[in-house]
C-alpha cells in the first residue's frame, strides 16, 4: 500500500538529511511532504493529510510538542503516525510526547536502521 510522509524541521538542511537518510533505509514514499514549521505542517495537512509524520520538537512558531497535540484534535490526521526525530532525549520529555500522542521518537544523530526500526511497523 502506498505511503505519505511529512518531514517537518526548521532547519531545510536536516530535513533533506532525514530525508536522504529515510531513503537509505530502504523505505519507500508514494508522496513526501515537507514543512518547516508547526503552522506550516498543520496548513499542508489540513489539504493533505499522510500517513506518518517525522517532527523535531525545537521549532520556531509552533514546537512539535504543541503540533502533536493540535494533530491529534484532527478528524483527518486520527490515523497519522507521529514518529519525533530531536536532540531532546530526556525520558521525561519523550514520556510526555509520547502521551501527547506521538507514536514514536528518534534521537538524532539517526542512521537508516533506527528509521528501519521505528517507521517499518506503520508501512503495512
Amino acid at each position: 500500500m502506498a505511503k505519505t510522509l511529512m518531514i517537518v524541521d526548521d532547519s531545510a538542511t536536516m530535513r533533506k538529511i532525514i530525508m536522504r537518510t529515510v531513503r537509505m533505509s530502504g523505505l519507500q514514499f508514494d508522496r513526501t511532504e515537507e514543512a518547516g514549521n508547526g503552522n506550516e505542517a498543520l496548513e499542508k495537512l489540513g489539504a493533505n493529510p499522510v500517513d506518518i509524520m517525522l517532527c523535531d520538537i525545537n521549532m520556531p512558531e509552533m514546537n512539535g510538542t504543541e503540533l502533536v497535540k493540535k494533530i491529534r484534535e484532527m478528524d483527518s490526521c486520527k490515523n497519522t503516525k507521529i514518529v519525533m526525530v530531536s536532540t531532546e532525549s530526556s525520558q521525561e520529555l519523550i514520556n510526555g510526547v509520547i502521551a501527547d500522542g506521538a507514536n514514536g521518537f528518534i534521537t538524532k544523530p539517526f542512521t537508516p536502521e533506527k528509521f528501519q526500526e521505528k517507521l517499518s511497523p506503520f508501512m503495512n
